[in-house]
């Protein structure tokens, strides 16, 4: 589905890599690990393999439990045995991500043009609330809709439909940007414009079709939508 810019009334964004870095947990592991960046990574792909299977298999727990069940696993596959309040300390990293550069001036354009912004993410409210605030857009988002409201994580359409019904926006008339191509796609199976930010130059999966519109930052969403 080609991009609609008239049909957007409403645009929301993931959180984790979309508005904040989450490689900057690097620099919390680096202070208790030799070779952070392999378990950085492989921290990362648990923690989406278990979002995604957790609905399946009817074990949802909120994300930071995720987080945290997929550190150990990262840890326990590089063989490093760390202390738990060394554990809880990498974790607590989560709560003061590096932001993207064009993250609050992107947003600004957009709410100044008229466009209501949400954040739409698999994080619970308080993740998103030390989020939101170190990010500094508290006074441009409209809200916060988390994935722990249903016990559901994307892909799943459940949460973009809910999350339709929290904006009181027609799905139709939603742009979702996200950095991940699952959160791209499940965006656009429920019926939103799935909005691809490529922050690393990246290929885009080749799987189940196109986003609606790819950009290389927030200010290109905002050009494309005339503000």
């Amino acid at each position: 589905m080609a991009f609609d810019s008239q049909q957007v009334e409403t645009v929301t964004f993931d959180s984790y890599s979309t508005l904040v870095d989450v490689e900057s947990v690097e620099c919390a592991l680096a202070e208790h690990v030799e070779n952070p960046e392999p378990i950085s990574t492989l921290w990362r792909e648990r923690s989406l393999a278990y979002t995604f299977v957790s609905g399946d298999i009817d074990a949802y727990q909120p994300f930071y439990e995720v987080l945290r069940d997929a550190l150990s696993a990262a840890l326990a596959a590089h063989d490093v045995d760390l202390a738990e309040d060394e554990r809880e300390t990498i974790l607590e990293q989560y709560h003061d991500l590096d932001v993207f550069d064009d993250v609050r001036d992107g947003i600004e354009r957009l709410r100044d043009g008229g466009y209501d912004c949400y954040v739409v993410s698999n994080g619970n409210p308080d993740m998103l609330d030390s989020m939101v605030e170190g990010a500094d857009i508290g006074d441009l988002v409209e809200d916060t809709v988390s994935a722990d409201e249903i016990r559901s994580f994307k892909p799943d359409s459940a949460i973009y439909r809910h999350a339709a019904g929290r904006t009181g926006t027609p799905i139709g008339a939603i742009a979702h940007v996200s950095a991940g191509w699952f959160d791209v796609q499940g965006a656009s199976h429920a019926g939103m414009q799935g909005v691809w930010v490529d922050r690393d130059t990246q290929e885009w999966e080749p799987f189940d079709g196109d986003p609606a519109l790819t950009i290389g930052s927030f200010h290109d969403l905002a050009d494309e939508l005339g503000v």
